[in-house]
């Protein structure tokens, strides 16, 4: 079995590594707001997914380089990949957008513009600007999907049928270039969370599978985080649920990889939520540990030669 990691994945089309910068654009989301719920997906922490990013302050350009600041105390001279990551980057006057998204294509060490958004947060205003985005540089799109299920994506309050993610990437298709041979397409990188509660192996699966079917480039596959102040921590408090052991997490991960399509890169095989606000899994808390444990597993199953999975 083949293993399309993300890190070989760049040094095969970047020629080198990208370090990821975090970045707030100021977004809300509808699934707070109002326009669809309050309450937003029970999962979610007042970050917005967004706990690592550097908060708001109106300035693109600075956030960038107060990332870079920190990525060069130990990779200095590096490339990057900005990521509006915090809440749902495409929920806002399509001015702004291009504005925000403009100023982060505009400085010259970053290689990617990668925009985390809601699937019902794309309409042919978004998929054109996109669009013309990827003309200058190429764009990633990271939508937030998590699973297949139309029962469990009811009880996380995610907020929109599947058919809504299918339409999305059939808008960005359409005003994506990806005729001209010397413009990359855009990237479409679904994600999904293993562990929600009430889901089985078989689920996962089916969810797998779905997203095969999908014109998607990258996953990103995401373990269920209980944090505090979440719908989802005070269900976890009152009724409870399984929490996956590392080991349970590794066996359930790799094979769901056995069913992925090889050529969908593997963006994220984990993810850690942070400290202070952590309730489960644990064992999380030391990325590591948790990085190393993938790793092994990878050489043990012969997956990949000279090579090694990092979270970016």
């Amino acid at each position: 079995m083949y293993i399309n990691t993300l890190s070989s994945y760049l040094k095969k089309t970047y020629g080198c590594k990208l370090y990821k910068i975090s970045l707030d654009g100021g977004m809300t989301c509808p699934n707070r707001d109002g326009k669809i719920s309050s309450e937003g997906c029970i999962f979610c922490s007042k970050g917005g997914s967004g706990d690592f990013a550097e908060g708001y302050k109106g300035d693109v350009i600075q956030q960038i380089e107060n990332g870079k600041a920190q990525i060069e105390k130990k990779f200095p001279k590096g490339s990057y990949i900005a990521y509006f990551q915090s809440y749902t980057n495409t929920y806002g006057d399509i001015a702004y957008l291009r504005k925000i998204f403009m100023e982060a294509l505009s400085h010259p060490q970053v290689k990617v513009l990668s925009i985390a958004t809601r699937p019902d947060c794309i309409d042919g205003q978004v998929g054109q600007l996109l669009g013309e985005l990827n003309k200058i540089k190429p764009v990633w799109v990271e939508l937030g999907f998590q699973t297949a299920n139309e029962k469990s994506a009811e009880y996380i309050n995610r907020g929109y049928k599947n058919y809504v993610y299918e339409r999305a990437i059939d808008i960005i298709r359409k005003y994506d270039n990806k005729g001209n041979e010397r413009q990359l397409p855009i990237e479409i990188i679904t994600h999904m969370i293993i562990g929600l509660p009430n889901e089985t192996i078989k689920d996962m699966i089916y969810t797998v599978r779905y997203i095969n079917e999908s014109d998607v480039q990258g996953i990103k596959f995401q373990l269920l985080h209980v944090l505090k102040e979440t719908r989802l921590a005070e269900i976890y408090l009152k009724e409870g649920f399984k929490i996956y052991s590392l080991g349970e997490y590794i066996d359930i991960l790799f094979r769901l990889i056995e069913e992925l399509r090889e050529d969908i890169v593997i963006h994220r095989m984990t993810g850690d939520g942070p400290k202070n606000i952590l309730i489960e899994p644990l064992w999380t808390g030391n990325k590591k540990a948790v990085l190393n444990a993938i790793n092994r597993e990878i050489v043990n199953r012969n997956l990949i030669q000279g090579d090694r999975f990092h979270k970016m």
